[in-house]
């Protein structure tokens, strides 16, 4: 203790207090971080020289403050500061009482080191300094000696807050900007949710007063000098955070109001033009830029919504000339715009980690709020002719793709789907292709078939005709599959043969086949020479067996048409006969399988 005094004392003796009880300060800025406040002083200091002042808050933020003034003068200055558009309107006159150690100039808060005596210094110099020297130091250990006496009985004395009446009167010294000031940070704070008038009814009361409370203050529903100084430099600090400033992009003829310290610009991949954050942060943005018309329009509302940067979570909303898509999931957040105006489409897209929700809505409010198109529209040509390619690439974009990719067929003409189980195990959403939503509608985990139903209604080219005999050991056979996910938009014909009308332990409800097939053609048909569908290729069993990798199984007609008739429906015999051309093979493959999407 006495230890710390010597220091605080030498400190007090070298030092002058922050400021004076009669003097005001305008406050223009509160940063989170030391770096980001010295900086944004040092852009004041340009303009208002050795007025601009910065200290830490008793929050822990960092105020940057112009001053001192006096009382009275300090709202005069206030206001012609803001007329003349040198400070943000949201600025106001501060008494200094949270302003703690002062950051800016830079050693404004230091002991001055004296200069070493130049030999021409006299005697007589060097006799008052070691005198003053000595009657400091007499005073500290005076001082010293009072503190040990009374250390045990020092007691931490509150800082004496203002009355409700003195808290209203100084109140009353707010203009309509600081009164709409504090609604707003108790809106952002989650304590007021009527609008932003500047008139402190019932709800505004009511509002600071769940504030008091929270925060641990006496409830009054009237807030203090000191009070409202916490509440609005906190709300400031976090909206600074976003750094919005209007930014015209003349490539993509957009002009708009952007978190401009949350993004900076990338890269050009028509029709989008990047602005991409850091890693900590997540935060990145896009403009949309290019002509069209109302097809184009609703062609890109459909193409965004494969994007990874849309989650499928959200709502989404298209009228003639423009669309709005929101997406949430556990890992982001989105929100994208986009209009049709005079032959060209423009919009914006902004990307955010959920955490960040609260404090990303007030960027996209912005956003959304300033957004105008300009003259022009993004230069197809424009954009790194050598940039990475992918066929999961769109514009420099992820295209969202299943977890899983299995086959399946028609059996009917409604569209019900015949697949594996394997396809739809633990799947949030079961899809035909990307799209087209189905429900499971019956399944039996030990044949390992599933039956779908589309929600939507379709009309299928082609469904299957099964075969009605007993198949031949030995003939040819063919899987229809996608053996490659969803890189091909067709099917692949993979060729075997029947090699046995059971299973390896002799079971009846499947058929063993000499066939290499991949773990994406599980689910689809299996053809005879004639056309006709003589069973459903299975997956290979995971049971720790390794067998040769051109042994397949099929599930057996008698086991799916009893399936199928569990769901009131029944298969479809083939009346074809003789051998059906490779080419009309693959046509009716084609019409019939399906690619069947598992997505979580």
């Amino acid at each position: 203790m006495v230890k710390l005094l010597k220091v605080i004392l030498s400190l007090m003796v070298l030092a002058l207090p922050v400021q004076a009880q009669d003097t005001s300060w305008v406050q223009v800025e509160a940063q989170p971080t030391l770096r980001e406040a010295q900086e944004r002083a040092r852009v004041y200091g340009a303009q208002f020289g050795a007025a601009v002042n910065g200290f830490q808050l008793s929050s822990g933020w960092y105020a940057i403050a112009i001053g001192p003034f006096g009382v009275d003068e300090a709202p005069i200055e206030l206001r012609d500061m803001r007329r003349a558009g040198q400070i943000p309107g949201d600025s106001f006159v501060a008494d200094g009482g949270n302003y703690r150690q002062q950051f800016w100039p830079v050693g404004a808060s230091a002991a001055v080191t004296p200069t070493p005596a130049e030999p021409a210094e006299t005697a007589e110099v060097t006799e008052v300094q070691e005198i003053v020297e000595e009657q400091i130091e007499e005073a500290v250990e005076e001082t010293i000696e009072v503190v040990e006496i009374v250390e045990e009985t020092i007691e931490v004395v509150e800082i004496v807050e203002e009355t409700p009446a003195e808290a209203r009167r100084s109140e009353r010294e707010l203009d309509a900007d600081g009164r709409k000031l504090l609604q707003e940070a108790l809106q952002w704070e989650g304590f007021y949710n009527a609008g932003i008038d500047g008139a402190f009814g019932p709800g505004t009361r009511r509002a600071m007063s769940e504030y008091q409370g929270f925060k641990g203050y006496e409830a009054t529903g009237i807030l203090t000098t000191r009070q409202r100084a916490e509440l609005v430099d906190g709300y400031r600090a976090q909206i600074n955070a976003l750094g919005l400033k209007t930014v015209e992009d003349a490539n993509a003829g957009i002009r708009l109001t952007m978190p401009t310290a949350m993004v900076s610009f990338d890269r050009i991949e028509p029709p989008f033009i990047h602005y991409t954050g850091t890693a900590e942060n997540g935060v990145n943005a896009l403009l949309i830029s290019q002509e069209g018309d109302q097809a184009t329009l609703f062609g890109l509302y459909d193409i965004m919504q494969t994007l990874e940067i849309v989650p499928m979570n959200g709502e989404r909303s298209r009228d003639s000339d423009s669309f709005t898509l929101t997406g949430q999931n556990a890992d982001l957040h989105s929100y994208t715009y986009a209009a049709l105006e005079d032959g060209a489409i423009k919009g914006f897209t902004l990307t955010w980690k959920p955490a960040d929700e609260k404090l990303m809505m007030r960027a996209v409010e912005a956003m959304r709020s300033s957004f105008a198109p300009t003259a022009g529209v993004l230069d197809e040509t424009l954009g790194d002719p050598n940039g990475p390619q992918s066929v999961d690439l769109l514009a420099g974009l992820e295209i969202r793709r299943p977890d899983l990719s299995r086959s399946g067929f028609f059996i009917d003409g409604a569209g019900t789907v015949l697949t594996t189980t394997a396809a739809i195990a633990q799947c949030e959403r079961v899809t035909i292709g990307d799209d087209t939503e189905v429900s499971i509608a019956a399944q039996d985990d030990a044949l390992g078939l599933a039956l779908l139903k589309p929600q939507a209604t379709l009309a299928p080219l082609a469904y299957a005709a099964f075969q009605t005999g007993q198949p031949r050991l030995n003939s040819e056979v063919a899987v229809a599959g996608y053996s490659y996910g969803e890189v091909l938009d067709m099917p692949v014909l993979t060729y075997g043969q029947l090699s046995d009308v059971k299973g390896l332990a002799g079971e009846d409800t499947i058929n063993r086949l000499t066939l290499a097939a991949l773990p994406g053609d599980a689910g689809g048909p299996v053809f005879d020479a004639s056309g006709a569908v003589m069973g459903m290729l299975l997956p290979r069993a995971e049971d720790g067996r390794q067998l040769p990798g051109d042994v397949s199984f099929v599930a057996a007609v008698p086991a799916i048409a009893d399936f199928i008739s569990t769901s009131n429906l029944s298969v479809v015999a083939s009346e074809a006969s003789g051998s059906i051309a490779p080419e009309d093979l693959s046509l009716l493959a084609a019409d019939m399988t399906v690619r069947i999407s598992c997505w979580n």
